[in-house]
C-alpha cells in the first residue's frame, strides 16, 4: 500500500520528486514490505505448526482412547463420555436393525438412554432401531447373560424378539458359542436356540392375556380376564377392534381386510401407540391381514421406535390373538404360522402343550466399527 501511494504522489507531482530520492525510497519501501511479508508468513507457518501438532496429539489421544477405553472388555463402571470412541457391531433381524455393545463385564449399560438415542440417529449417528447391551448374568438365577435395550427414542422396552435373535448371534460371533443361551431380560428369562440352518428359535415364554397385566384399561370381554377384539375409538375418532396381548411388552393387535386400504399407517399407528388412556404404558401396534390359515401379513408401529421392518414380539402376539379370535385354527405340534412383515418372514408356534410361544427367524451381522459419542 505504501508503494502504491508513493507512485500516485509521483504521478500527481512529478516536478517535486527527485528521481534518485524516489528510487532510494522506493527500494526502502520494497525491502520494508518484504520484511513485513516474511514476518507474516513466519507467523502463519508457526500457527499452522501449532495446529498440526494439536491435531496430531488429538489423533494420538483418540487412537489411545479407542484402543484402551472402547466399550467392551476394558470399560470401567462409569458411563462413556462425550468424545469417547466406542466399539460396536451392527446386526439386523429382517431389517429390524440394532447397535450391539459388548458390556459382558458390566451389570448395567455403558451408555445412557440419551447417548443411545443419538447413536440411533440415521443422519448424525450410526443409525438403528435401538441399542442392545450384552451384560453379565445376575448373581441370582440360572442365567448365562443379561440383555438390556434402549429404543431409538431413548425409552427402554422390556424385550424385543428380533433383538434377542441379534443378541444371540452377537454372542456367538464374540466367541461365546453355545447351542442355546439363557438370557435375563426385563420380561423374564428368554432362551434363544441356534439352529443348524443358521436361523434362531427363541422360546418367548407364555403370553400374558389378562387385560390389567398387559396393561390395558380396555374392558375385558373374554376368558382369563382378557381383551379380544374389543371396540375402541382412538383420538382421531376412528373405531378399531383391539386384541390386547403381552409378550413381556404390550401389544394392540388389529385385524383388517386390507392393510393398504383400511389403515392410514402414519396416522393410525402413533394415535394408538400413544393412547395412554387405553394403554397406560403405551403400546406396540400390529395391523394384520389373514392370507390363509397358516399365513398372516403384518405391519407394525413399535412403541418407542415407530415404523419398523419387523417386530418379533409383535408376531408372537399376533398369532396368539389370531387363534383366540378364531381368525385361524391352532396348528398342530411342530407346525407354525408364517408371518410376513416388510422385512421378511418369521415362523411362530404357540404350543398347546406348554402354552409357550416359539419364534424362528434369521439374525445377521451387517458391519462392525468405531463411533465417537456426541
Amino acid at each position: 500500500s505504501h508503494i502504491c501511494y508513493y507512485r500516485e504522489c509521483v504521478r500527481l507531482c512529478p516536478p517535486r520528486i527527485d528521481t534518485v530520492v524516489y528510487q532510494s525510497w522506493y527500494c526502502t519501501v520494497v525491502q520494508y514490505t518484504q520484511h513485513i511479508m516474511n514476518l507474516t508468513m513466519r507467523a502463519i507457518l508457526s500457527s499452522t505448526a501449532i495446529l498440526l501438532s494439536a491435531a496430531t496429539a488429538n489423533a494420538f489421544t483418540s487412537s489411545r482412547i479407542g484402543a484402551t477405553q472402547s466399550i467392551g472388555r476394558a470399560r470401567t463402571a462409569s458411563s462413556a463420555q462425550v468424545g469417547e470412541l466406542i466399539e460396536f457391531a451392527k446386526y439386523e433381524g429382517l431389517g429390524n436393525d440394532f447397535i450391539l455393545i459388548d458390556d459382558r463385564d458390566r451389570d448395567t449399560p455403558s451408555l445412557t438412554p440419551e447417548q443411545s438415542e443419538r447413536l440411533c440417529h440415521r443422519n448424525f449417528g450410526i443409525g438403528g432401531d435401538g441399542v442392545i447391551f450384552a451384560l453379565k448374568a445376575p448373581p441370582e438365577g440360572d442365567f448365562d447373560f443379561s440383555m438390556r435395550i434402549y429404543n431409538s427414542d431413548g425409552s427402554e422396552p422390556e424385550m424385543c424378539g428380533n433383538g434377542i435373535r441379534c443378541f444371540a448371534q452377537f454372542l456367538k460371533d464374540l466367541g461365546a458359542d453355545a447351542e442355546s443361551y439363557r438370557v435375563n431380560t426385563l420380561a423374564g428369562p428368554i432362551v434363544p436356540v441356534m439352529n443348524a440352518d443358521s436361523t434362531i428359535t427363541v422360546d418367548m415364554g407364555e403370553p400374558i392375556l389378562s387385560g390389567p397385566t398387559v396393561p390395558t384399561t380396555l374392558e375385558p370381554n373374554a376368558e382369563s380376564n382378557s381383551v379380544v377384539e374389543q371396540t375402541h375409538v382412538d383420538k382421531n375418532g376412528k373405531q378399531w377392534k383391539i386384541s390386547a396381548v403381552s409378550m413381556g411388552n404390550p401389544h394392540a393387535v388389529i385385524f383388517v381386510d386390507d392393510l393398504e386400504k383400511d389403515v392410514d399407517f402414519e396416522v393410525d399407528g402413533p394415535a394408538l401407540e400413544g393412547d395412554v388412556g387405553a394403554f397406560p404404558a403405551k403400546t406396540n401396534v400390529e395391523f394384520c391381514q389373514v392370507l390363509s390359515p397358516t399365513h398372516i401379513k403384518m405391519k407394525v408401529w413399535e412403541r418407542g421406535a415407530g415404523p419398523t421392518l419387523a417386530c418379533g414380539t409383535g408376531t408372537c402376539a399376533l398369532v396368539v390373538a389370531a387363534i383366540r379370535a378364531n381368525k385361524i385354527p391352532r396348528p398342530g405340534k411342530g407346525e407354525g404360522v408364517r408371518v410376513t412383515l416388510p422385512g421378511g418372514d418369521l415362523v411362530i408356534e404357540w404350543r398347546e402343550g406348554n402354552n409357550r410361544v416359539y419364534m424362528t427367524g434369521p439374525a445377521n451381522l451387517s458391519f462392525k466399527g468405531t463411533a465417537m459419542l456426541k
